[in-house]
């Protein structure tokens, strides 16, 4: 560290303005000279510069004094009014439906779109009042609504993200280097008032206990806490050591600037001495103008501590540092421990001598009043936010560096819409199959191109001073394209063996009425109906084996008008070897045999349905064999009659006639035979049955024994 290194900072506060010369020594900061200068005209109001010449000629005032006993200054270090920052908490979603994993960049981008959010509800209705992102955190991570550590690598319908974000307007910063150059000054490095003061009085080694910093000045009360080793959380009350002073004002008819000589005197002496506006004098007890101005102290501290509790969830710190110069209210560090429920020394006003490595020259002053200022020295040169200028798109953006920038900060700073970056996805059609709509979406959109110094680059990738980047928002995708077979299950097709041939079942495909294939590529509005292959009938069907569908059904006949069914004449579809119907199931690599029904003729029908249709018997007549025969059963197919030979056929309407059941006689014989008379007869006969007389009308038997005896004529 370089010895005697000069160091001017300015603490522009609403009542006055802090002007400290501090040199870096070895292991300390040397305290060289301290101005106060109050402001001539209500030329700020809670931090913010409502009248940048009146505020520039007082500091041009603060900045000739020192420079009569220090030389030049050109360079001044200053900080922004904590006050001014703004949280948000914001969340974004977004629809990730058939898009590939979400990567690193992926899911910066949707960070980033939360942030966008955020710095929208940060402005509220005034949309063109910009704000620097001074930093966000990821709260939570959402897939399909459930919270999830990362997102990256994840897939699903719907991603989210909430974050918490800090801002601060741009018109805080603005106007503060406008004064500055006004008083023709250089910005030399910038803080925040809240960090400026938690920097000296509060090092990291203690940022684990739960502490309240309260910076007490005119108007404003700033608010910062520390936990777990950061700073978490800052706020402002818009009540400070003015409503003291009012409260003097009224009670003792004392001019605002007599009120607050008085207040500064009732910090260390018994009792002051005032002139009220009627000009009468008076010597009053400090106890008897505090006991008058109790309530007012009380509300600033009751406001103060619903402030911290407020941003500390409701929940008390562990100890609470006022500074500023309303700090030194009396009695008010007692009432704010008090109102929180602390013990009495768990509230204390801290003034410079807390402050570590600081050594202030002569007799200076060593007030809580000075914390700040000195903490802008110290922290501007220690942790300085700096300018960086990057141009996005051709426009120059400069950043406000409190945190190391990326890619992405630029591309928020810069206006850039975020969301409008990614690549739109391609349009959807909608389909119906099957008597079902569904939307095919298009492609997903591709990410935007990043480019800093003409080199790829991502979101997170840092950037420094003068850095340009181009940013080209990425390509939309495009409609899909879908085959039907694309929407068809790969087992849709089947290998069976018919008959031990191999043949392919696909299932049939009418495309808006009109067959088609697997391969046609489907438009907005295309009727898709497919027929799967399920059933062996489906199958035979498809193939062209309709009559064998036909053959399959029940063999059936109308006799005498009674429907009768003949299991025995009907075909055979075998699967696998298993007889089954054709309304059985057919699965891949089937083996389908099929059996052709047989046709049978009367005869054999006849004979299942244990009826004759001829009855015959054998004899013997005359040495010879002749087989009798009579019709038993008559049988009219469409009124014309039937032999045992003809064939029937399913379906076919059949008249049955049964004769009455008569036995064969004797002279049923010459049905089949012919007679022969011999010539040497005289014409008598004699008929003989099993060698036994009978005659015509004797009935007869299967193997009987019949004769026509001729009696011979003798010749004389």
């Amino acid at each position: 560290m370089k010895k005697n290194q000069k160091i001017f900072a300015l603490d522009i506060g609403t009542r006055s303005v802090v002007g400290i010369i501090m040199e870096e020594m070895d292991d300390h900061f040397q305290v060289s000279d301290i101005l106060i200068e109050e402001h001539r005209e209500r030329a700020m109001l809670d931090g913010q510069i409502h009248d940048v010449p009146a505020v520039a000629a007082v500091i041009t005032s603060i900045k000739s004094r020192l420079e009569d006993a220090h030389g030049p200054l050109r360079k001044v270090c200053v900080a922004a009014a904590g006050r001014a920052l703004r949280t948000e908490t914001a969340s974004i979603t977004s629809s990730i439906k058939g898009k590939p994993l979400l990567k690193k960049d992926d899911v910066l981008h949707l960070e980033f779109g939360a942030v966008q959010e955020a710095q929208a509800k940060a402005a509220g209705d005034d949309a063109g009042h910009h704000y620097y992102c001074v930093g966000y955190s990821v709260l939570y991570y959402r897939l399909d609504g459930e919270e999830i550590g990362s997102l990256i690598d994840q897939q699903g319908d719907e991603a989210s993200v909430e974050i918490i974000a800090t801002f601060l307007p741009r018109v805080v910063v603005d106007s503060l280097l406008a004064a500055l150059q006004r008083a023709g000054l250089e910005l030399e490095a910038l803080t925040l008032e809240p960090i400026a003061a938690i920097n000296v009085l509060i090092p990291q080694s203690m940022r684990r206990l739960n502490v309240a910093l309260v910076d007490v000045g005119a108007g404003t009360s700033d608010v910062a806490l520390t936990n777990h080793g950061t700073v978490t959380a800052y706020g402002m009350v818009p009540t400070a050591g003015d409503e003291i002073t009012e409260a003097l004002s009224r009670e003792l008819l004392l001019d605002f600037p007599l009120a607050e000589k008085a207040k500064r005197q009732l910090h260390d002496s018994p009792s002051i001495e005032v002139t009220d506006i009627l000009g009468f004098e008076t010597v009053i007890p400090s106890d008897e103008v505090l006991r008058r101005i109790g309530a007012s102290i009380e509300r600033l501290a009751k406001e103060i501590s619903d402030e911290i509790l407020r941003l500390n969830n409701m929940k008390a710190p562990q100890a609470v540092m006022l500074v500023g110069g309303g700090s030194l209210t009396p009695g008010l560090p007692t009432k704010l421990a008090s109102v929180l429920g602390l013990p009495e020394n768990r509230a204390a006003v801290r003034g410079v001598e807390a402050i570590q490595r600081v050594k202030l020259q002569g007799h200076m002053l060593k007030g809580p009043e000075l914390v700040t200022p000195i903490g802008i020295a110290i922290a501007a040169r220690e942790t300085p936010v700096q300018y960086v200028t990057v141009d996005v798109n051709g426009h120059a953006v400069r950043m406000f560096e409190v945190k190391n920038l990326t890619v992405g900060d630029c591309i928020l700073s810069a206006g850039v819409k975020v969301q409008d970056l990614h690549g739109k996805p391609g349009k959807a059609i909608s389909v119906t199959v099957n008597g079902q709509t569904l939307s095919l979406p298009g492609s997903p959109g591709e990410p935007p191109s990043l480019y800093k110094n003409d080199q790829a680059c991502s979101f997170d990738d840092g950037v420094g001073n003068q850095d340009r980047l181009l940013v080209e928002k990425g390509r939309d995708g495009d409609e899909p394209v879908v085959t039907i077979g694309e929407l068809m299950d790969e087992g849709s097709g089947k290998k069976v063996y018919l008959q031990e041939r191999e043949l392919l079942l696909e299932p049939g495909i009418m495309l808006n009425g009109v067959p088609s294939g697997k391969e046609t590529v489907l438009k907005d509005g295309d009727i898709v109906d497919i027929t799967f292959i399920e059933t062996i009938a489906d199958a035979l069907s498809q193939l062209g084996y309709h009559d064998w569908i036909s053959s399959l059904r029940p063999f059936h006949l109308s006799l005498n008008g009674k429907e009768t069914y003949f299991p025995a004449f009907n075909g055979k579809l075998l699967r696998n070897g298993q007889e089954v119907r054709p309304t059985a199931m057919v699965h891949h690599l089937d083996r389908l045999t099929f059996e052709a029904p047989s046709q049978p003729t009367l005869g054999l029908l006849l004979n299942k349905k244990k009826m004759l249709l001829t009855k015959s018997i054998t004899i013997s007549f005359n040495g010879e064999d002749v087989t009798l025969e009579k019709v038993f059963t008559t049988v009219k197919r469409n009124g014309d009659e039937l032999s045992g030979e003809d064939l029937v056929f399913s379906g076919d309407e059949l008249m049955i006639q049964e004769s009455a059941d008569s036995p064969f006689i004797f002279q049923d014989v010459f049905n089949f035979v012919e007679i022969d008379m011999p010539t040497n007869t005289r014409g008598s006969f004699l008929l003989l049955r099993n060698k036994l007389e009978t005659t015509f009308f004797d009935e007869i038997r299967d193997g009987d024994l019949l004769e026509i005896v001729w009696p011979e004529i003798k010749v004389r």
